[in-house]
């Protein structure tokens, strides 16, 4: 898979009707060994800036289920949280540079960017079908009128970037690692670790944690 892939089948799940966060999400689901059927079950209310309430952006918040799959702990350490935190504002500085904003409301162009609560408050009181709990039918209107295809192709094609980012940096590491350990010992042989091996294969044949 590719950058490229990975956006336009994010950009085709959501053209097939599920939401902008599933849409996302699903793009990743087996490649970190998840059940994808039970991704979507998940991440669907967070879709249409979680449950139509035109909060955070449901691609946005389908980048950080990925990345919940990807580097998720369970283990509640402040480290194990700080980690997924600095790696979860990075990805959001990427989706607001390019996008203006991560905020459902904005994107849609509902309020001003950067005016967000103020200015949708004040819509609030005089219209209420636009965070209406009922979300809309899927004719072709709707999807002219939206950018959410687009940004589901962005969010999907960011996150895998980002992601293959993150894995060259691991094998880098480990290449230096076992390039220092064999300086070292006449046992060793400088391969990489068994993990790494699994990475550096899975970017050749799509197996594995890899890309």
């Amino acid at each position: 898979m590719t950058p490229e892939l990975a956006g336009e089948e994010a950009r085709a799940n959501f053209m097939k009707g599920y939401a902008c966060a599933p849409a996302v999400a699903a793009v990743f689901a087996e490649q970190f060994g998840f059940d994808r059927e039970q991704v979507l079950r998940l991440t669907q209310p967070f879709g249409a800036g979680v449950c139509r309430m035109r909060e955070v952006c449901g691609t946005f918040s389908g980048m950080m289920a990925a990345l919940g799959m990807y580097m998720g702990s369970a283990d509640g350490t402040k480290e194990s949280k700080d980690r997924i935190y600095q790696a979860g504002q990075e990805l959001a500085r990427r989706f607001r540079e390019a996008n203006g904003s991560i905020i459902c409301r904005e994107l849609l162009g509902l309020v001003p960017k950067g005016e967000s609560d103020r200015a949708f408050e004040e819509k609030r009181a005089v219209r209420h079908e636009a965070d209406a709990p009922v979300s809309e039918e899927r004719t072709a209107e709707y999807y002219k009128k939206r950018p959410c295809p687009d940004l589901c192709a962005f969010a999907a094609r960011t996150f895998f970037e980002w992601l293959s980012e993150q894995e060259a940096g691991k094998v880098q590491a480990s290449g230096e690692h076992s390039a220092h350990s064999g300086a070292h010992s006449s046992s060793g042989d400088g391969s990489a670790t068994g993990r790494d091996k699994k990475v550096a294969c899975g970017a050749h044949n799509g197996t594995g944690h890899a890309l």
